[in-house]
């Protein structure tokens, strides 16, 4: 498994915005379906919800990696 961590410079960002920030996948439609589809883990929970607030400590799973999310104290 993959694991990758994404720092963010906001309270959270959206679980469709953060798959393709992480270059999970290439378009929103295809983050949508993927959610959607029940592919993308949250915190070990399948999540179907693309409007999910991700925040730093969270951790995201697509396929075979793993997105860590943290934020910058900036």
């Amino acid at each position: 498994m993959k694991e990758t961590t994404i720092t963010i410079h906001t309270e959270f960002i959206r679980m469709d915005a953060l798959l393709k920030l992480a270059g999970l996948v290439m378009t929103g439609g295809e983050a949508k379906a993927v959610i959607q589809g029940g592919e993308v883990r949250f915190n070990g929970e399948v999540c179907t919800m693309r409007g999910k607030k991700v925040r730093a400590g969270d951790t995201v799973l697509y396929g075979d990696t793993a997105v860590t999310v943290t934020e910058t104290n900036a």
